[in-house]
C-alpha cells in the first residue's frame, strides 16, 4: 500500500541536507524519484548544504506495512478501561515492527487482543502506540485504544504534561547525589545508531533529573525523571557524565549484562475524564541481585 507523506522539521546542525535530515527520516527516502525536498520553501537537491535553524520539508511516497499479523503474546496489564491500556513492558520486547523485526512485538499482541478494528489509525504499523520504550528497556507504557485517546495522549506527551520516572543502575559512585543534566542531544555522524551530547547551538534540548537512592563502591541505583523524551536520552546523558548504565550495549563497554533501565512510574491525564492518574511498576528481577541492601524505591 502506497501512502503519500510530508515531513517538516528544523535542521539541528550544519551539513549536507540528506545527512542532517536522516536524524528525522530514513535516508533511503532521498533515493526515490517521487521524493521532493524543500529548504526554506524552495525546492532543492538532497546534496544542498543546510545550516542550523533551516526549515526542511520532505514530500515522499512510502510503502506502509499493512500485513501486521495477530500474535497471541502475553502482556502484563497494569490497568485497562475503554480508552487506555497500561502495561508493564518486558525487557527485550520490541514495541512495533521495524528494522527487520515483523513479529513478536507489542503491536502484534495488540492486534490479537483487540482485533482488526484496532488497526484503524493512520499509522498502520503502530496502532495505538503513543510513546515507546527501547527494546531492552522495561516498564510502564500507556497505549491508546481509540483515535480520540491517541490524539489526546500524543498531545500530552508532546506538551510535556506527563511525568515519567525511571530507575537505572549506573557504573561508579556519583560525587553529586542529586542533580539535573541539561545537554542537547544529536545523532552521532560516525555511528548513526548512537547519539551524543553537543553544544547548545546543535541538536535538541534534553533535560534529565537524577537522585542516587543506593550505592556501592562499584555502582549506583538512580531514580531519574525524564523531562524531555529524546531517543536514548537517559543513556546518553549518563554516558556524558561518565556513569553509563550497566548492560548498555551501545554506550557502555559492558556487553554481557542486560540493560539496567526500567520505566517505574508514569503519570498522565486520562484522555476522557482528565483525571490525573499515576501507574507504577515493580522493580524487575534483573535488578535485584544488585540491590541486596536496598528494598524500596521512593518516588517522592
Amino acid at each position: 500500500m502506497i501512502k503519500e507523506k510530508k515531513e517538516r522539521f528544523i535542521a539541528e546542525e550544519e551539513g549536507r541536507l540528506d545527512k542532517v535530515a536522516s536524524a528525522f527520516i530514513k535516508r533511503t527516502i532521498f533515493s526515490k524519484d517521487s521524493t521532493k525536498i524543500f529548504l526554506n520553501g524552495r525546492e532543492v537537491k538532497k546534496s544542498t548544504k543546510v545550516k542550523s535553524g533551516d526549515v526542511i520539508e520532505i514530500e515522499y511516497e512510502e510503502d506502509v506495512f499493512t500485513g501486521l499479523e495477530k500474535e497471541d503474546i502475553s502482556l502484563n496489564v497494569i490497568y485497562e478501561d475503554d480508552d487506555i491500556l497500561v502495561i508493564d513492558k518486558k525487557e527485550g520486547m520490541v514495541v512495533h515492527p521495524g528494522s527487520g523485526v515483523n513479529s513478536g512485538t507489542i503491536a502484534n499482541a495488540l492486534l490479537f487482543r483487540y482485533g482488526d478494528d484496532f488497526l484503524s489509525s493512520d499509522d498502520d504499523v503502530r496502532p495505538g502506540i503513543v510513546h515507546r520504550l527501547d527494546k531492552d528497556t522495561s516498564g510502564v507504557m500507556v497505549i491508546a485504544k481509540n483515535e480520540d485517546a491517541l490524539r489526546i495522549l500524543s498531545s500530552e506527551f508532546k506538551e510535556r504534561e506527563t511525568v515519567k520516572y525511571y530507575i537505572a543502575i549506573a557504573k561508579g559512585v556519583f560525587k553529586e547525589k542529586e542533580g539535573i543534566i541539561e545537554k542537547h542531544i544529536i545523532r552521532d555522524r560516525a555511528e548513526r545508531k548512537r547519539f551524543k551530547t553537543t553544544n547548545d547551538k546543535e541538536g535538541r534540548y534534553a533535560k534529565t533529573g537524577y537522585k542516587v537512592l543506593y550505592e556501592t563502591s562499584d555502582y549506583s541505583l538512580l531514580l531519574l525523571r525524564l523531562y524531555t523524551g529524546r531517543t536514548h536520552q537517559i543513556r546518553v546523558h549518563l554516558k556524558s557524565i561518565n556513569h553509563p548504565i550497566i548492560g548498555d550495549p551501545i554506550y557502555s563497554s559492558d556487553k554481557t549484562n542486560p540493560l539496567m533501565l526500567h520505566s517505574i512510574s508514569l503519570t498522565i491525564n486520562h484522555p476522557k475524564t482528565n483525571e490525573r492518574m499515576t501507574f507504577k511498576s515493580e522493580i524487575p528481577e534483573r535488578f535485584k541481585p544488585y540491590l541486596a541492601g536496598y528494598h524500596d524505591v521512593c518516588l517522592k
